[in-house]
């Protein structure tokens, strides 16, 4: 028999406030001491009172309009009891039946067809407290440490519309794209702050019915998420296929083993004896509050990539790539902003600025694993453009271009200080290069004997002898140029 993946995300998103959700403790946790960043709210003492994080009431009703959703008029806290150890006053502040967002949805490009993954709701909790696991000769312990406890936490929960692996990957990707261009997020799945529990189930194909549902935990990368979802929607067919029941359970993802285990029965709402929090008022969400946030929404990836290929006549693979980042598609369109750009070919320009932002500045990025922001702090927009000018006008080759971008970063000095101080301004004088050729010819009789014998390979190396003794500065162009006429009348 033949079945259908069904998959929906719930995802968890620490939001980028400067202090905690019901506290003023500081969010900056992530160098500190173990429990340094808590207080008597954070650490659920008895007797003590929250009050709401306007910011992240803000931030979570920005992604919900990022996000398509309905905004709530009217919105509540709750109370979700659960008795583990990373939640010390045994319940968890969260929302469950008014949450700020609802029916949104989120549009994918799947081989090259529009698909819609609705937004079942985003609502506002608090984090918990991270358990750290040891072990010692007296046996296996646990530590607490409750820095992260009561981090302002945005849940996204999709309706189960994703039909493979792969396409929950690129939910999740296009997800953290939104979450990173409205600056409410880090949205770092390696660090924490974009966490992802997965519900899976199938049923047979043209049947509304599916099996039990499974939810996976602890995965911490895209890659993982992939991994686990593949693994459970094989493990879930082939249980059907022997006949064995599947059972509604919660699984975690083994990633050194490659295979999800069992961890505990899945809990539906009425295990967690939701019920309001009474030490916190419901909210009313005004209209010109509503808009006045909307109004604050920045152009999202999908509508910056259209403009693009659109104004600035970039192919997709460009405009994807540098609209993945918000940082990135503005250090682009700053550098077309610059006074120099209007120096480089009208009907070049900015897919010149792309290819090199794509070329090498990403290569000098991912080599020293750091961002477009730390590049841009050695080599800001108009110093990255006037080294572009030099390369387009013929004052450098792009050989040395591309190492002078490099020592840019590395000294944060300009292009003309580097060009003067080394000497690399490149080589274009017809007479000046006419003389180095004629020394080239002379000391390679073998490759001028192969030329004028029909061995064109042989015009590369003379041109590789003529950039060799002028270490590089020779414009590439002209040499060839230069050689072929020196060899035809020779």
């Amino acid at each position: 028999m033949d079945y259908e993946t069904i998959i929906g995300l719930e995802v968890h998103a620490q939001l980028t406030t400067e202090s905690k959700m019901y506290c003023r403790c500081s969010t900056d946790y992530a160098y500190a001491e173990p429990n340094t960043h808590v207080c008597p709210v954070c650490l659920g003492m008895p007797g003590v009172l929250p009050t709401i994080n306007r910011q992240a009431v803000e931030y979570t009703i920005m992604t919900a309009l990022a996000l398509n959703c309905e905004i709530a008029q009217y919105a509540k806290f709750d109370r979700k009891n659960y008795p583990y150890p990373d939640l010390m006053k045994g319940y968890q502040i969260s929302q469950y039946d008014a949450p700020f967002g609802i029916n949104g949805c989120l549009t994918m490009d799947i081989n090259s067809h529009k698909k819609r993954i609705s937004i079942t709701r985003v609502h506002l909790e608090e984090d918990v407290a991270k358990l750290l696991h040891r072990d010692s000769p007296d046996g296996p312990y646990s530590l607490v440490d409750v820095n992260r406890s009561g981090v302002p936490l945005m849940e996204i929960v999709s309706e189960p519309d994703l039909r493979s692996p792969e396409e929950a990957r690129q939910y999740l990707i296009k997800l953290r794209g939104i979450l990173r261009y409205l600056g409410v997020s880090t949205a770092n799945m390696e660090e924490g702050s974009f966490r992802c529990d997965a519900n899976i189930s199938i049923r047979p194909l043209g049947n509304r019915e599916t099996l039990a549902k499974v939810e996976i935990k602890n995965m911490n990368s895209f890659k993982a998420v992939y991994r686990a979802l593949e693994y459970e929607a094989k493990r879930q067919r082939k249980a059907a296929a022997e006949g064995k029941r599947l059972v509604q359970e919660t699984r975690g993802w083994l990633e050194d083993k490659g295979k999800t285990v069992a961890q505990r029965s899945k809990e539906y709402a009425h295990d967690y004896r939701y019920f309001p929090e009474p030490d916190l008022p419901p909210l009313v969400i005004k209209r010109d509050w509503a808009e006045e946030i909307r109004s604050k929404l920045p152009e999202l990836p999908e509508a910056r990539r259209h403009r693009f290929m659109a104004e600035y006549g970039l192919p997709l693979y460009d405009a994807e790539l540098l609209t993945a980042s918000r940082a990135m598609a503005d250090y682009f369109e700053d550098s077309l902003k610059t006074g120099a750009y209007s120096k480089l070919p009208p009907d070049k320009g900015a897919k010149e600025v792309s290819n090199w932002l794509l070329g090498e500045v990403s290569r000098i990025i991912n080599d020293r694993n750091i961002d477009i922001a730390d590049f841009r702090e050695k080599v800001n927009p108009d110093r990255f453009v006037r080294l572009l000018v030099f390369n387009a006008e013929g004052d450098i080759s792009t050989a040395t271009s591309k190492s002078m971008i490099e020592e840019m970063f590395q000294t944060g000095k300009d292009a003309a200080e580097i060009i003067a101080q080394k000497g690399l301004r490149q080589i274009s004088d017809g007479q000046e290069l006419d003389k180095i050729a004629g020394e080239v010819i002379s000391a390679n009789p073998g490759a001028v004997a192969d030329y004028k014998a029909g061995k064109m390979q042989s015009l590369k190396f003379l041109v590789g002898q003529m950039m060799r003794a002028t270490r590089g500065r020779a414009n590439p162009g002209m040499a060839s140029k230069v050689l072929e006429k020196r060899l035809r009348e020779g």
